[in-house]
């Protein structure tokens, strides 16, 4: 019986899976295992964040960016339908251009709170007194509120750019991963990211710096969370900036081969998908810097914080 039903179930998947491209059942299958990871953590975070009875500027960033990540995460079924459908957008076109509009705005948007987060623990540790008039929750609100309407408006072209193409009775979304690029977007990307990438690597290392002069034990918990932040950064966001600028150099030359245009797209579309391990590693980001969320987490494990940390 059991054998029966095992083979039952592998003629299904050779059917509904024997017309789609490798690459594309490779893709959808990483977003549905990232959106199956990402889920449970974020939305706890949020949760947590949310009863929290007391507020921080600290706690502000954490709750935005537990949103952000969440919005981006709730995109991913998205592309799973696409890849799916075998690079086939079944949807509306308006359906793409959201649906490209919202990974990258939340993609920015967690880029973002993760250096307005590295500010803050700058400002805690190595300034803590001079500090204090800044670091209200008023200030915090409003910077978040700030950049969210910043960064809507900057990716708002994404809206109005060209509409999907239509190749070999497919329609291709050219939004999910951005395969169009405008004579800005060299300058755009740059500036977009070296903002948050100068303001996360200055900040480190001037806490690192302070650290000498702190207990061992204050020391180890703060490099904790300084090694998962940067892990962070390095893994999801810095291989995607770094094959974007060189997509957008070299992909409309008119000398470029087919291969080499081949190569670009297919590094541009494998960075893109490893941004989404930001929203798996963000909760363990979270269980360093808030204590609430790490408690709860811990509850729910069936451990004790004593036992972890």
């Amino acid at each position: 019986m059991l054998v029966r039903h095992g083979l039952s179930l592998a003629l299904f998947i050779r059917r509904t899976f024997s017309g789609i491209d490798t690459e594309n059942i490779v893709f959808a299958a990483y977003y549905i295992l990232i959106f199956i990871i990402a889920v449970p953590g974020n939305v706890l975070a949020l949760w947590t964040f949310y009863h929290q009875k007391s507020m921080s500027p600290s706690k502000v960033f954490l709750t935005n960016l537990s949103i952000a990540d969440i919005s981006y995460i709730l995109i991913l079924p998205m592309r799973i339908v696409y890849h799916l459908f075998d690079n086939n957008w079944p949807f509306a076109y308006v359906v793409c251009q959201l649906s490209g509009f919202l990974f990258y705005l939340n993609m920015y948007c967690s880029l973002y709170f993760m250096s307005l987060i590295s500010l803050d623990r700058f400002l805690a540790v190595v300034l803590p007194l001079k500090s204090q008039p800044v670091r209200r929750v008023r200030y915090a609100r409003m910077v978040v509120g700030i950049l969210w309407v910043t960064l809507i408006v900057l990716m708002s072209p994404v809206l109005f750019s060209e509409k999907n193409v239509a190749k070999n009775s497919t329609t291709i979304c050219n939004k999910l991963y951005l395969e169009k690029t405008s004579p800005t977007a060299l300058v755009s990307t740059i500036v977009a990211f070296g903002i948050p990438l100068t303001t996360i690597v200055v900040s480190y290392i001037l806490i690192m710096w302070k650290l000498q002069t702190v207990k061992q034990e204050v020391k180890d918990k703060v490099i904790k969370m300084i090694i998962v932040i940067l892990l962070n950064f390095l893994i999801a966001f810095v291989p995607y900036h770094v094959s974007r600028i060189t997509y957008i150099l070299h992909n409309n030359h008119r000398n470029m081969t087919v291969a080499s245009s081949g190569s670009l797209i297919k590094a541009n579309k494998i960075t893109s998908a490893l941004t989404c391990v930001n929203s798996v590693l963000d909760p363990v980001m979270y269980f360093f810097l808030n204590q609430a969320y790490r408690n709860k987490l811990l509850q729910l494990l069936g451990k004790n914080s004593r036992d972890v940390l």
